[in-house]
């Protein structure tokens, strides 16, 4: 069986969605940031003040390929994990990729974005959704954009993959 992999920008809902796929299909569910955070026995706020983002992202790419060797997994991803290309060439290799596609501006209204290196304010968390957009939708296999429940988006999520071969 293939992964299911969720990306999209930090907020949408890829830990919560992905919670409720796994549970769904009775697999198994891996939230990357909380990966990193129990391998680095640090907080992603605390990673990033004392060694950078740069460092981060390496450990994300590390993240990404040890998952990428799993089977029947559903994996929430970290916002930025569409920016280096490596990453999505593992995960999309034993995965499909779902982008859950929810407004930024919407997202940040909605969220509490404490804890979250990269929100800042407003005007900064659309500006870094802008310049993702583009790689979300790259290694994209397929789009979510019902957000009103968690139940709407898992339905749309489970049509979509029951369209496809071989991953459920």
């Amino acid at each position: 069986m293939k992964n299911i992999v969720l990306t999209g920008m930090m907020g949408c809902g890829k830990s919560t969605v992905g919670q409720a796929l796994a549970a769904a299909l009775g697999w198994e569910f891996a939230d990357m940031d909380a990966e990193i955070v129990r391998a680095e026995g640090r907080t992603i706020p605390e990673i990033f003040a004392r060694d950078g983002e740069a460092y981060f992202r390496a450990v994300e790419t590390e993240t990404a390929r040890g998952l990428a060797g799993r089977q029947s997994l559903v994996i929430a991803t970290g916002g930025g994990v569409v920016l280096r290309e490596e990453n999505m060439r593992a995960l999309r290799e034993t995965g499909v990729v779902v982008l859950l596609d929810r407004p930024a501006s919407e997202i940040f209204d909605a969220v509490d974005m404490d804890g979250r290196p990269l929100a800042g304010d407003k005007a900064a968390f659309l500006a870094t959704y802008a310049a993702r957009k583009t790689r979300y939708f790259a290694t994209a296999d397929a789009v979510c954009t019902a957000f009103s429940s968690v139940e709407a988006s898992l339905a749309q999520i489970l049509a979509i993959l029951e369209k496809m071969e071989d991953v459920i």
